[in-house]
């Protein structure tokens, strides 16, 4: 049997059609509630014709709501006409876990973006990771996933890709990044998780992939909202995909993104003080944050430094933190 004629999902929607159509893909779900019932998980296609063929994915965890929103709008707003190939766009692809407002779902308390290559016959968030990269994946030539730092993060909007040692693979990955119109791009060599991401399923189908991280501290803002949404249509004007109007491309400053080293972790549990903010230029061994014992406010607060030298592009949100909690995220200047 194919590996795509095990998955249990059904698709509603004909991608081989020309025109827009809107549906779900439903994910069987037999419960106390609905012995014969499904999990709805939005998607639609947009085809015309013959062209590029491009999956456009949000909602790999649930409480990122900028690409959300953002392709909501695009579904809405895109004509057929407007294309040239097909667009298959998956607004909320672990919707349990967006339906919650979670970053991971509240059925099995599945991480989407830590699930790939999935499993058929697994849990749900296997179930849906096995029909993305087995079933959706197969049928593109790109796959552009949309992030944010959800309800923990914020992040300086930004693109990402994962390092690619072909100097061909990787200069057209620098021009999806730029295309994006980001004011932050970084590349890569590490990325947390990074088999059993969305980027790695691409990779191992042979699609070319970018994400994002964009805005993030479990709210949208106007700024990122109009970002994403004109970043969205320069990529797809870029690779050939759309053909409407295309607004002025901003610069993005290109950064790298190494090992551990780039991450500031809690050291203790307790109330975080930041020490640095967005944006700022810090040092190695700089004083990062302060966590505060407030149950015992005579302790001496636990330092946390910086471990490396680097542009802070991604801070804690909540005040409340956990020994192991990221704190900060950095970047250092891309050497190409």
């Amino acid at each position: 049997m194919k590996a795509a004629e095990r998955s249990r999902l059904f698709l509603e929607l004909d991608l081989a059609r020309n025109g827009k159509q809107t549906g779900f893909i439903r994910v069987p779900h037999s419960v106390h509630r609905s012995a014969y019932g499904w999990l709805p998980i939005p998607v639609a296609c947009i085809k015309n014709g013959e062209g590029p063929r491009v999956l456009m994915m949000a909602g790999n965890h649930g409480d990122e709501w900028e690409g959300q929103l953002a392709l909501g709008g695009l579904i809405r707003d895109l004509e057929p006409a407007q294309v040239r190939g097909r667009l298959i766009i998956l607004p909320s692809a672990n919707f349990p876990a967006a339906q919650a407002g979670l970053r991971t779902s509240p059925i099995d308390d599945g991480n989407l973006n830590r699930s790939f290559p999935g499993d058929p016959d697994g849990d749900v968030t296997r179930q849906i990771a096995y029909f993305i990269e087995h079933v959706l994946l197969p049928q593109c030539d790109y796959a552009f996933d949309f992030h944010s730092g959800g309800s923990s993060l914020m992040y300086i909007p930004s693109t990402l890709c994962r390092r690619d040692p072909d100097p061909a693979a990787m200069a057209r990955l620098l021009g999806l990044m730029k295309a994006f119109g980001a004011p932050l791009g970084w590349v890569g060599s590490a990325l947390q998780g990074q088999d059993r991401t969305l980027t790695a399923a691409a990779r191992r189908q042979g699609v070319v992939s970018m994400g994002t991280e964009l805005g993030g501290g479990g709210q949208v803002t106007p700024s990122v909202l109009k970002l994403a949404a004109e970043g969205m249509r320069r990529l797809l004007a870029h690779v050939g995909a759309y053909v409407g109007p295309v607004p002025a491309t901003p610069d993005t400053r290109l950064l790298t993104l190494g090992g551990n080293d780039y991450y500031v972790y809690a050291p203790d549990g307790g109330v975080f003080e930041p020490l640095a903010e967005l944006g700022d230029e810090v040092k190695r061994g700089q004083p990062a944050g302060r966590i505060h014992f407030h149950d015992t406010p005579w302790r001496t607060p636990a330092l946390a430094h910086f471990a490396h030298d680097g542009l802070v592009i991604c801070k804690r949100v909540p005040g409340r933190t956990e020994r192991g909690d990221c704190l900060y995220h950095l970047g250092s200047a891309y050497p190409g």
